[in-house]
């Protein structure tokens, strides 16, 4: 009988505790399901919070001039983003060159849409460096209009099919 009377109460404190997480809101981190932290002043004044509810999706693409494969990566990014709908999808790509000079050189050379393109000043030394947790090499954030990551590290084949399945 004691038995079934301590089933019964953990049973109703698990059911109790369940009930009161209901509320639950998402965590900021970098892995797909967390809430992307936010991005402040680029030295532009610009102030990105993905939590826009437009239906877009944002990609957050970190590159350098100094990172040959970040560089093209970003160039194919900027030609497949611009071939989608506007609705569908932004692209923020940030550079993390030391120099700001280094960055709008390579902007012009690479032909990139200069309103895609931002500079994040004093590169690796940053707080948007560290925010990002970069160290580990120069990546890419596809988030949601929500504000959550739905994946990370896309190619840019990748980002097509993956646009095509939401």
């Amino acid at each position: 009988m004691k038995v079934k009377a301590y089933v019964l109460i953990v049973t109703v404190m698990l059911l109790t505790m369940s009930a009161a997480t209901k509320d639950v809101r998402l965590v900021e981190g970098l892995s797909p399901g967390d809430l992307a932290p936010r991005i402040e002043s680029l030295g532009n004044e610009s102030d990105f919070n993905f939590q826009n509810h437009s239906g877009r999706y944002t990609l957050v693409n970190f590159w350098a001039a100094y990172d040959a494969e970040s560089r093209a990566r970003n160039v194919r990014f900027s030609n497949e983003v611009s071939k989608l709908s506007s609705e569908k999808i932004t692209l923020c790509s940030i550079s993390l060159d030391e120099k700001e000079s280094v960055f709008q050189e390579t902007v012009k050379m690479d032909k990139l849409n200069e309103t895609m393109q931002f500079h994040a000043e004093h590169g690796k030394k940053s707080a948007l460096y560290k925010k990002y947790n970069l160290k580990k090499g120069l990546r890419n954030y596809l988030i949601n209009d929500e504000g959550v990551i739905i994946a990370t590290n896309v190619t840019p084949n990748e980002l097509i099919d993956v646009l095509k399945e939401i």
